[in-house]
């Protein structure tokens, strides 16, 4: 333990100690004195504090502070009662601050307990009370509002996690302070019920025991009493107005003195000559004093002259940063360079959409498609930057992926499209289109129309679904554009927490982050999820020391990821794909030429547009029957004649034998040939 630690301890058992045992004046005295120091100190934090958070040990401070006092009172009512003396603080303030008139001194102390408990402890337990309950309340949307933050980018994961700590440290503080409240308010009780039982109790054993006339020991046991109860009180009343300061200044982003003065006469001067004006004519023209009005009047309109050459200052400043420091920052310049991975782009028509405030959902799907993907793939997309275009049309929105558009399309905000999936068996009113993310026919109907709609069986979605899914659409299909090395190292990172083993012998040993992130992509590009990351990389260290082809490691984690691929186009156990020719799979094998850098093929191109026709032909038999367009090949030129097929459509999947489960039943219904 610290040596604070230990003070702090030794400071609480001492007042637990102080309640029970008999102490000397003389100490008394002393914490009495720093009582009243101690509560000038956390009067003037609270008042020079800009955030309560920076006071997060207050409600704890009052409870101890509270305990101080009491544990005073019950000192010094001790010595009131046995030995008719309280040391000389509590005397000082019986005789010097009330001149020994009791009646005076019990009037005083009446009106310090009537304001504290009534005016400013009362108030004070309020404010903290209905601060504590919106602060609980507004949890939910600041919490909403530091999500949406963080998917459009505007901040960063740790400052997310800061921002979210310091809203839970807010209610906590706000909690604790509706409850500490109560303390304050139990003090100055406890201080009345204690004056009222020294006067009593101090009166009877005067009079019985100490054998006093009854004059003297009133007049004895009253002034000690008050005395006690203003040494008590005051510290308490500068405790309560703390409290209060604390609580009731939570929207202020400056001290308490800061505060006051600009906002009370820093804003414009006008309002401070009238001021001035009128109490110079109460002077002049009414029984007022006429020298302190004039000297008021002079405050005020030297207030005024000040608040003007402020105004001037500050207007001064902002122009000259504006003007001349926002030019020569670099960082200005330098935010300028960075190209987000990911923007969606709208017109003002679309803003609702995005916007919380108006009802608009479009961040939470956003939220949602990340997490989509990261199960799908494996991949952790990057945050998406949403930004409104007015050089756009009101409806539309465009996609962007590293900086360029690569798709776009038009919605309508207070519209529905509906979707005909082969199902419609009626006509429907509305604008015709094509549903962006599959290139369905489709049409924006009205509210009006959305029942019918689906009574005839047309698919009905609102606008922020059509957006969020051609988002989806095409983060996946450029998903092998999107993994960078840094990401590839927060993957790596991962499984290093749980396989150390596997990653120290793959990176940096057998592989780079870059040539990782190659094997990553490959598979990516085919829409082959990463997410089994173990696998990769044990894959890739079995492999690395024959080859150091990331097209052929490719392969090879391929053909390890069996059992996905098979359940990614299998269904029922059964497989129909076509197949290549004899002939094609050779020609593809004999045409393979191997470099430093790699291999390609070299085929001839009319017998590449021989190949390629014949594919799409032989696909034709897939895709009328409703099946997916799958290329079954040899292992070896499996990668070689997707690279072909690529050069036309990417929708056509290419698998190898050994990508496929032995007990799939794989039947033929067309061969390519040449």
């Amino acid at each position: 333990m610290k040596l604070s630690d230990v003070l702090v301890a030794l400071g609480i058992m001492g007042l637990v100690l102080l309640i029970i045992i008999p102490v000397n004046t003389g100490i008394i005295d002393f914490l009495l004195s720093f009582n009243i120091a101690l509560s000038l100190l956390i009067l003037l934090l609270s008042m020079y504090t800009e955030d309560a958070l920076k006071l997060s040990v207050f409600p704890s401070l009052l409870l101890l502070t509270t305990l101080f006092r009491l544990t005073l009172n019950i000192s010094t009512t001790r010595g009131i009662l046995k030995d008719a003396n309280a040391g000389r603080v509590v005397e000082a303030f019986g005789s010097f601050a009330i001149q020994n008139d009791p009646i005076v001194g019990f009037i005083v102390f009446l009106i310090i307990v009537i304001i504290n408990f009534l005016v400013i402890t009362k108030g004070a337990e309020r404010v903290a009370e209905v601060a504590a309950r919106f602060t609980l309340d507004a949890m939910p949307g600041k919490q909403m509002a530091i999500d949406a933050d963080l998917n459009t980018g505007l901040i960063t994961d740790a400052e997310a996690k800061q921002r979210r700590k310091e809203v839970q440290q807010y209610a906590d503080f706000y909690g604790a302070m509706d409850g500490a409240s109560k303390f304050v308010k139990g003090d100055a009780i406890a201080g009345i019920v204690i004056v009222i039982i020294n006067i009593t109790a101090g009166f009877v054993i005067g009079v019985t025991m100490k054998n006093m006339p009854l004059g003297q020991a009133l007049q004895k046991y009253t002034v000690l009493t008050i005395g006690d109860g203003l040494v008590g009180q005051i510290p308490a009343l500068l405790i309560s107005t703390s409290t209060g300061l604390v609580v009731t200044r939570a929207g202020s982003e400056s001290n308490l003195g800061k505060d006051l003065i600009v906002q009370l006469f820093g804003n414009d001067p006008l309002i401070l000559y009238l001021i001035a004006g009128v109490i110079v004519m109460l002077g002049v023209f009414t029984p007022l004093p006429l020298f302190v009005n004039l000297l008021i009047g002079a405050f005020f309109i030297f207030a005024a002259l000040r608040s003007k050459s402020a105004v001037e200052e500050v207007v001064e400043e902002e122009d000259e940063v504006s003007g001349s420091e926002e030019l020569r920052d670099p960082e200005n310049v330098m935010g300028l360079l960075k190209v987000d991975d990911i923007e969606l782009e709208f017109g003002y028509g679309l803003i609702p959409l995005a916007d919380v405030a108006q009802g608009g959902d479009l961040l939470d799907r956003i939220v949602m498609i990340r997490r989509q993907i990261a199960m799908e793939l494996g991949l952790i997309v990057p945050i998406v930057r949403l930004r409104d275009n007015i050089q756009l049309n009101p409806n539309e929105y465009i996609i962007k992926i590293k900086g360029v558009k690569v798709s776009g399309g038009e919605v309508y905000f207070d519209h529905y499209l509906a979707m005909d999936s082969g199902m419609g068996e009626g006509d429907i009113e509305g604008i015709e289109t094509v549903e962006p993310a599959f290139g369905l026919p489709a049409k924006w109907i009205t509210e009006k129309e959305r029942e019918k709609a689906e009574i005839y069986g047309y698919t009905v979605v609102d606008p922020p679904s059509v957006i969020a899914t051609h988002l989806t659409e095409i983060i996946k299909e450029q998903a092998y554009e999107l993994i960078g090395r840094q990401d590839v190292k927060t993957l790596i990172e991962n499984v290093n927490e749980e396989y150390p083993a596997v990653v120290e012998e793959v990176v940096p040993k057998l592989f780079s982050l870059g040539e990782v992130q190659k094997v990553l992509s490959n598979l990516l590009r085919e829409q082959i999820s990463i997410r089994n990351m173990v696998l990769i990389l044990e894959t890739l260290a079995d492999y690395g020391t024959i080859t150091s082809d990331t097209d052929l490691l490719t392969e090879y984690v391929r053909q390890r990821l069996s059992g996905y691929i098979t359940n990614k186009y299998v269904e029922n156990n059964n497989l129909n794909v076509v197949t290549l020719d004899n002939e094609v799979e050779e020609l593809i094998m004999n045409s393979i030429s191997k470099t430093d850098t790699g291999s390609y093929l070299s085929i001839e191109p009319n017998q590449v547009q021989l190949i390629l026709n014949n594919t799409f032909k032989t696909i034709q038999k897939l895709t009328t029957i409703g099946e997916q367009p799958i290329v079954l090949t040899a292992p070896i030129v499996r990668l070689y004649f997707k690279q072909l097929t690529e050069q036309m459509t990417k929708d056509i999947i290419v698998i190898s034998y050994n990508e496929i489960e032995s007990n799939v039943e794989v039947q033929s219904v067309g061969v390519v040939g040449i």
